[in-house]
Protein backbone atom coordinates (compact mmCIF):
# COMPACT_ATOMS: atom_id res chain seq x y z
CA UNK A 1 0.00 0.00 0.00
CA UNK A 2 1.49 3.39 -0.97
CA UNK A 3 2.59 5.69 1.83
CA UNK A 4 -0.05 8.27 1.01
CA UNK A 5 -2.84 5.81 1.86
CA UNK A 6 -1.18 4.86 5.14
CA UNK A 7 -1.11 8.52 6.12
CA UNK A 8 -4.88 8.76 5.71
CA UNK A 9 -6.15 5.37 6.90
CA UNK A 10 -5.31 4.17 10.38
CA UNK A 11 -7.55 1.09 10.24
CA UNK A 12 -4.98 -1.39 8.94
CA UNK A 13 -7.32 -4.35 9.26
CA UNK A 14 -10.57 -2.77 8.04
CA UNK A 15 -11.32 -5.66 5.60
CA UNK A 16 -11.15 -8.12 8.51
CA UNK A 17 -13.26 -5.83 10.69
CA UNK A 18 -15.79 -5.44 7.88
CA UNK A 19 -16.06 -9.22 7.50
CA UNK A 20 -16.64 -9.58 11.24
CA UNK A 21 -19.30 -6.87 11.13
CA UNK A 22 -21.08 -8.50 8.19
CA UNK A 23 -21.23 -11.76 10.14
CA UNK A 24 -22.59 -9.94 13.18
CA UNK A 25 -25.25 -8.13 11.11
CA UNK A 26 -26.39 -11.46 9.64
CA UNK A 27 -26.98 -12.94 13.11
CA UNK A 28 -30.66 -13.63 13.98
CA UNK A 29 -30.50 -11.57 17.18
CA UNK A 30 -28.80 -8.55 15.57
CA UNK A 31 -31.77 -6.20 16.05
CA UNK A 32 -32.33 -7.20 19.67
CA UNK A 33 -30.44 -4.07 20.77
CA UNK A 34 -31.59 -1.31 18.41
CA UNK A 35 -29.01 1.24 19.55
CA UNK A 36 -26.08 -1.14 19.13
CA UNK A 37 -27.44 -2.32 15.78
CA UNK A 38 -27.51 1.27 14.48
CA UNK A 39 -23.92 1.83 15.63
CA UNK A 40 -22.84 -1.35 13.86
CA UNK A 41 -24.51 -0.27 10.61
CA UNK A 42 -22.88 3.15 10.82
CA UNK A 43 -19.49 1.55 11.41
CA UNK A 44 -20.01 -0.76 8.42
CA UNK A 45 -20.86 2.22 6.19
CA UNK A 46 -17.71 4.01 7.33
CA UNK A 47 -15.52 0.96 6.70
CA UNK A 48 -16.99 0.48 3.23
CA UNK A 49 -16.36 4.14 2.42
CA UNK A 50 -12.77 3.83 3.66
CA UNK A 51 -12.10 0.75 1.53
CA UNK A 52 -13.64 2.34 -1.57
CA UNK A 53 -11.61 5.50 -1.05
CA UNK A 54 -8.44 3.51 -0.47
CA UNK A 55 -9.03 1.59 -3.69
CA UNK A 56 -9.62 4.80 -5.61
CA UNK A 57 -6.39 6.34 -4.28
CA UNK A 58 -4.38 3.22 -5.17
CA UNK A 59 -5.76 3.28 -8.73
CA UNK A 60 -4.87 6.96 -9.14
CA UNK A 61 -1.35 6.36 -7.83
CA UNK A 62 -0.91 3.40 -10.19
CA UNK A 63 -2.10 5.54 -13.11
CA UNK A 64 0.45 8.18 -12.15
CA UNK A 65 3.17 5.54 -12.14
CA UNK A 66 2.27 4.50 -15.68
CA UNK A 67 2.29 8.12 -16.87
CA UNK A 68 5.70 8.68 -15.28
CA UNK A 69 7.06 5.60 -17.07
CA UNK A 70 5.75 6.97 -20.37
CA UNK A 71 7.31 10.34 -19.62
CA UNK A 72 10.68 8.66 -18.93
CA UNK A 73 10.34 6.88 -22.28
CA UNK A 74 10.00 10.23 -24.04
CA UNK A 75 6.20 10.31 -24.46
CA UNK A 76 4.48 13.71 -24.33
CA UNK A 77 2.13 13.25 -21.37
CA UNK A 78 2.54 16.57 -19.57
CA UNK A 79 -1.16 17.50 -19.68
CA UNK A 80 -2.29 14.00 -18.66
CA UNK A 81 0.25 13.96 -15.84
CA UNK A 82 -0.89 17.32 -14.51
CA UNK A 83 -4.52 16.25 -14.68
CA UNK A 84 -3.76 13.04 -12.80
CA UNK A 85 -1.81 14.93 -10.12
CA UNK A 86 -4.66 17.43 -9.68
CA UNK A 87 -7.21 14.60 -9.36
CA UNK A 88 -5.08 12.80 -6.77
CA UNK A 89 -4.49 16.00 -4.81
CA UNK A 90 -8.24 16.74 -4.72
CA UNK A 91 -9.09 13.23 -3.54
CA UNK A 92 -6.37 13.23 -0.86
CA UNK A 93 -7.61 16.61 0.36
CA UNK A 94 -11.18 15.31 0.55
CA UNK A 95 -10.02 12.13 2.32
CA UNK A 96 -8.11 14.10 4.94
CA UNK A 97 -11.21 16.16 5.76
CA UNK A 98 -13.41 13.05 5.98
CA UNK A 99 -11.03 11.36 8.42
CA UNK A 100 -11.27 14.37 10.71
CA UNK A 101 -15.06 14.11 10.78
CA UNK A 102 -15.49 11.22 13.16
CA UNK A 103 -18.10 12.73 15.47
CA UNK A 104 -21.37 10.98 16.20
CA UNK A 105 -23.41 13.33 14.00
CA UNK A 106 -20.78 14.71 11.63
CA UNK A 107 -22.31 12.89 8.67
CA UNK A 108 -25.78 14.27 9.33
CA UNK A 109 -27.49 16.99 7.37
CA UNK A 110 -27.09 20.48 8.83
CA UNK A 111 -29.71 22.89 10.12
CA UNK A 112 -28.28 26.41 9.97
CA UNK A 113 -29.81 29.51 11.53
CA UNK A 114 -28.46 33.03 10.95
CA UNK A 115 -29.41 36.04 13.07
CA UNK A 116 -28.21 39.65 12.92
CA UNK A 117 -26.74 41.32 15.98
CA UNK A 118 -27.55 44.78 17.27
CA UNK A 119 -27.31 47.51 14.66
CA UNK A 120 -30.54 47.41 12.68
CA UNK A 121 -30.22 47.54 8.91
CA UNK A 122 -26.42 47.21 8.96
CA UNK A 123 -26.44 43.88 10.78
CA UNK A 124 -29.49 42.63 8.92
CA UNK A 125 -27.74 43.23 5.61
CA UNK A 126 -24.65 41.42 6.92
CA UNK A 127 -26.79 38.45 8.00
CA UNK A 128 -28.17 38.19 4.47
CA UNK A 129 -24.63 38.34 3.04
CA UNK A 130 -23.69 35.38 5.25
CA UNK A 131 -26.81 33.50 4.14
CA UNK A 132 -25.80 34.01 0.51
CA UNK A 133 -22.23 32.89 1.29
CA UNK A 134 -23.37 29.60 2.80
CA UNK A 135 -25.88 28.90 0.05
CA UNK A 136 -23.11 29.51 -2.51
CA UNK A 137 -20.76 27.21 -0.58
CA UNK A 138 -23.38 24.48 -0.42
CA UNK A 139 -24.01 24.84 -4.15
CA UNK A 140 -20.28 24.36 -4.82
CA UNK A 141 -20.40 21.11 -2.85
CA UNK A 142 -23.55 19.84 -4.52
CA UNK A 143 -25.61 19.96 -1.33
CA UNK A 144 -29.37 20.20 -1.48
CA UNK A 145 -30.43 23.55 0.02
CA UNK A 146 -33.81 24.40 1.52
CA UNK A 147 -34.75 27.74 3.04
CA UNK A 148 -37.13 26.82 5.86
CA UNK A 149 -37.68 30.29 7.29
CA UNK A 150 -36.84 33.72 5.90
CA UNK A 151 -37.71 36.92 7.75
CA UNK A 152 -36.84 39.99 5.64
CA UNK A 153 -35.70 43.25 7.23
CA UNK A 154 -37.70 46.45 6.85
CA UNK A 155 -35.14 48.22 4.64
CA UNK A 156 -32.65 45.53 3.65
CA UNK A 157 -31.24 42.21 4.75
CA UNK A 158 -32.92 39.70 7.04
CA UNK A 159 -34.13 39.55 10.61
CA UNK A 160 -33.33 35.86 10.56
CA UNK A 161 -33.23 32.77 8.36
CA UNK A 162 -33.08 29.01 8.84
CA UNK A 163 -31.88 26.64 6.13
CA UNK A 164 -31.12 22.95 5.81
CA UNK A 165 -28.09 21.67 3.92
CA UNK A 166 -28.44 18.04 2.85
CA UNK A 167 -25.27 16.25 1.87
CA UNK A 168 -22.40 14.09 3.11
CA UNK A 169 -20.80 15.51 6.27
CA UNK A 170 -22.88 18.68 6.03
CA UNK A 171 -23.10 19.09 9.81
CA UNK A 172 -19.48 18.16 10.47
CA UNK A 173 -18.31 20.79 7.98
CA UNK A 174 -20.77 23.54 8.90
CA UNK A 175 -20.12 23.13 12.62
CA UNK A 176 -16.81 24.90 11.95
CA UNK A 177 -18.81 28.03 11.06
CA UNK A 178 -20.86 28.26 14.25
CA UNK A 179 -20.25 31.48 16.14
CA UNK A 180 -20.27 35.24 15.68
CA UNK A 181 -19.04 36.71 12.39
CA UNK A 182 -17.96 40.35 12.18
CA UNK A 183 -18.04 42.67 9.17
CA UNK A 184 -16.08 45.94 8.92
CA UNK A 185 -16.91 48.19 5.95
CA UNK A 186 -17.96 51.61 4.73
CA UNK A 187 -21.71 51.44 5.20
CA UNK A 188 -23.84 51.66 2.02
CA UNK A 189 -26.67 52.86 4.27
CA UNK A 190 -24.74 55.74 5.86
CA UNK A 191 -24.90 59.00 3.87
CA UNK A 192 -21.76 60.18 5.68
CA UNK A 193 -19.89 57.11 4.35
CA UNK A 194 -18.56 56.16 7.76
CA UNK A 195 -16.99 52.85 8.64
CA UNK A 196 -19.32 50.47 10.51
CA UNK A 197 -18.82 47.21 12.36
CA UNK A 198 -21.67 44.69 12.14
CA UNK A 199 -22.21 41.31 13.77
CA UNK A 200 -24.27 38.24 12.92
CA UNK A 201 -24.53 34.87 14.66
CA UNK A 202 -24.49 31.48 12.95
CA UNK A 203 -25.96 28.47 14.75
CA UNK A 204 -25.61 24.91 13.44
CA UNK A 205 -27.40 21.73 14.52
CA UNK A 206 -27.42 18.19 13.12
CA UNK A 207 -30.65 16.96 11.62
CA UNK A 208 -31.68 14.24 14.07
CA UNK A 209 -32.36 10.76 12.76
CA UNK A 210 -35.84 9.33 13.28
CA UNK A 211 -34.47 6.55 15.48
CA UNK A 212 -33.36 9.05 18.15
CA UNK A 213 -36.25 9.57 20.56
CA UNK A 214 -37.00 13.18 21.50
CA UNK A 215 -40.27 13.37 23.44
CA UNK A 216 -42.18 16.64 23.10
CA UNK A 217 -45.58 16.58 24.86
CA UNK A 218 -48.30 18.63 23.18
CA UNK A 219 -48.83 20.60 26.42
CA UNK A 220 -45.27 21.92 26.07
CA UNK A 221 -45.97 23.46 22.67
CA UNK A 222 -47.61 26.66 21.50
CA UNK A 223 -48.44 26.51 17.81
CA UNK A 224 -49.06 29.70 15.82
CA UNK A 225 -49.88 29.99 12.13
CA UNK A 226 -49.33 33.03 9.95
CA UNK A 227 -48.96 34.10 6.35
CA UNK A 228 -45.62 33.42 4.70
CA UNK A 229 -43.37 36.44 4.21
CA UNK A 230 -40.67 37.01 1.67
CA UNK A 231 -39.68 38.84 -1.45
CA UNK A 232 -42.62 37.46 -3.39
CA UNK A 233 -43.03 34.74 -6.00
CA UNK A 234 -44.34 31.21 -5.98
CA UNK A 235 -43.27 30.42 -2.42
CA UNK A 236 -45.39 33.14 -0.80
CA UNK A 237 -48.89 31.95 0.08
CA UNK A 238 -52.14 33.82 0.53
CA UNK A 239 -53.20 31.45 3.33
CA UNK A 240 -51.86 31.09 6.86
CA UNK A 241 -49.66 28.10 6.02
CA UNK A 242 -46.50 29.19 7.87
CA UNK A 243 -46.03 27.61 11.30
CA UNK A 244 -44.26 28.88 14.42
CA UNK A 245 -43.60 26.47 17.29
CA UNK A 246 -42.74 27.69 20.78
CA UNK A 247 -41.36 25.14 23.21
CA UNK A 248 -42.70 26.53 26.49
CA UNK A 249 -40.27 24.89 28.96
CA UNK A 250 -37.16 26.18 27.16
CA UNK A 251 -38.51 29.18 25.25
CA UNK A 252 -37.06 27.85 21.97
CA UNK A 253 -38.95 29.19 18.94
CA UNK A 254 -38.72 27.71 15.44
CA UNK A 255 -40.59 28.64 12.28
CA UNK A 256 -41.11 27.13 8.84
CA UNK A 257 -42.78 28.71 5.83
CA UNK A 258 -41.09 26.82 3.01
CA UNK A 259 -43.95 24.44 2.20
CA UNK A 260 -47.40 25.33 0.87
CA UNK A 261 -49.03 22.91 3.27
CA UNK A 262 -49.44 23.90 6.92
CA UNK A 263 -49.03 20.25 7.93
CA UNK A 264 -45.74 19.95 6.05
CA UNK A 265 -44.47 23.17 7.59
CA UNK A 266 -45.35 21.84 11.03
CA UNK A 267 -43.52 18.55 10.36
CA UNK A 268 -40.39 20.41 9.25
CA UNK A 269 -40.59 22.81 12.20
CA UNK A 270 -40.85 19.83 14.57
CA UNK A 271 -37.72 18.33 13.02
CA UNK A 272 -35.82 21.58 13.64
CA UNK A 273 -37.18 21.81 17.20
CA UNK A 274 -36.08 18.24 17.96
CA UNK A 275 -32.60 19.03 16.67
CA UNK A 276 -32.34 22.08 18.91
CA UNK A 277 -33.64 20.24 21.97
CA UNK A 278 -31.20 17.39 21.32
CA UNK A 279 -28.35 19.89 21.06
CA UNK A 280 -29.48 21.61 24.27
CA UNK A 281 -29.57 18.30 26.13
CA UNK A 282 -26.06 17.40 24.95
CA UNK A 283 -24.65 20.76 25.99
CA UNK A 284 -26.28 20.49 29.43
CA UNK A 285 -24.72 17.06 29.91
CA UNK A 286 -21.33 18.39 28.82
CA UNK A 287 -21.62 21.31 31.25
CA UNK A 288 -22.34 18.89 34.11
CA UNK A 289 -19.33 16.77 33.25
CA UNK A 290 -17.10 19.85 33.12
CA UNK A 291 -18.45 21.03 36.48
CA UNK A 292 -17.73 17.66 38.04
CA UNK A 293 -14.27 17.54 36.51
CA UNK A 294 -13.46 21.13 37.36
CA UNK A 295 -12.74 22.03 33.73
CA UNK A 296 -13.91 24.98 31.73
CA UNK A 297 -14.63 24.81 28.03
CA UNK A 298 -14.48 27.74 25.64
CA UNK A 299 -17.86 29.02 24.53
CA UNK A 300 -18.70 27.45 21.17
CA UNK A 301 -21.62 29.71 20.34
CA UNK A 302 -21.61 33.45 20.74
CA UNK A 303 -17.83 33.80 20.45
CA UNK A 304 -16.43 35.97 17.68
CA UNK A 305 -14.71 33.56 15.32
CA UNK A 306 -14.00 35.55 12.17
CA UNK A 307 -13.70 39.10 10.85
CA UNK A 308 -14.42 40.20 7.29
CA UNK A 309 -12.73 43.56 6.70
CA UNK A 310 -13.67 45.43 3.51
CA UNK A 311 -12.25 48.85 4.49
CA UNK A 312 -9.68 50.35 4.98
CA UNK A 313 -8.02 47.15 3.67
CA UNK A 314 -9.41 43.80 2.55
CA UNK A 315 -8.91 40.72 4.67
CA UNK A 316 -10.90 37.80 6.06
CA UNK A 317 -9.25 36.46 9.23
CA UNK A 318 -10.28 33.53 11.38
CA UNK A 319 -9.38 34.35 14.99
CA UNK A 320 -9.22 30.69 16.07
CA UNK A 321 -6.86 29.36 13.39
CA UNK A 322 -5.21 32.69 12.40
CA UNK A 323 -5.84 31.83 8.73
CA UNK A 324 -6.34 34.97 6.66
CA UNK A 325 -7.26 35.51 3.01
CA UNK A 326 -7.03 38.80 1.14
CA UNK A 327 -9.64 38.07 -1.54
CA UNK A 328 -12.78 39.00 0.40
CA UNK A 329 -15.10 38.69 -2.60
CA UNK A 330 -13.99 35.12 -3.23
CA UNK A 331 -14.76 34.20 0.38
CA UNK A 332 -18.16 35.91 0.33
CA UNK A 333 -18.93 33.99 -2.88
CA UNK A 334 -18.69 30.76 -0.88
CA UNK A 335 -15.01 29.81 -1.08
CA UNK A 336 -14.66 28.95 2.61
CA UNK A 337 -13.27 25.40 2.42
CA UNK A 338 -9.78 26.54 3.45
CA UNK A 339 -11.21 28.00 6.69
CA UNK A 340 -13.19 24.84 7.43
CA UNK A 341 -10.30 22.48 6.69
CA UNK A 342 -7.81 24.51 8.76
CA UNK A 343 -10.26 24.58 11.67
CA UNK A 344 -10.80 20.81 11.49
CA UNK A 345 -7.08 20.08 11.21
CA UNK A 346 -6.20 22.21 14.23
CA UNK A 347 -9.11 20.85 16.24
CA UNK A 348 -8.11 17.27 15.39
CA UNK A 349 -4.48 17.89 16.38
CA UNK A 350 -5.40 19.78 19.55
CA UNK A 351 -3.73 23.01 18.38
CA UNK A 352 -6.91 25.05 17.87
CA UNK A 353 -6.61 28.44 19.54
CA UNK A 354 -9.13 30.59 21.36
CA UNK A 355 -10.72 33.28 19.21
CA UNK A 356 -8.72 36.48 19.87
CA UNK A 357 -9.80 39.42 17.66
CA UNK A 358 -7.10 41.88 16.72
CA UNK A 359 -7.38 45.10 18.70
CA UNK A 360 -7.00 47.34 15.66
CA UNK A 361 -9.77 45.86 13.54
CA UNK A 362 -12.42 48.30 14.61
Amino acid sequence: MPTICGAIFDAAHSPDELSALEARISAPDFWKDQAEAQKALQRRRRLIDDLELRGSLVRKIDDLGVLLEWADAGEEVTDDLQGALDALDAEVDSAEVKKMLGGEHDRANAIVSIHPGAGGTESQDWAEMLLRMYLKWAERRGFKRDVLDYQPGEEAGIKGATITLNGENAFGLMAAEAGVHRLVRISPFDQAARRHTSFASVYVWPEIEDDIAIDIPEKDLRIDTYRSSGAGGQHVNVTDSAVRLTHLPTGIVVSCQNERSQHKNRDVAMKVLKARLFDLKQREQQAKLEQIGGTKKDIAFGSQIRSYVLQPYQMVKDHRTKLQVGDVNRVLDGDIDSYIKTYLMQKSSGTLGVAQPDVDED
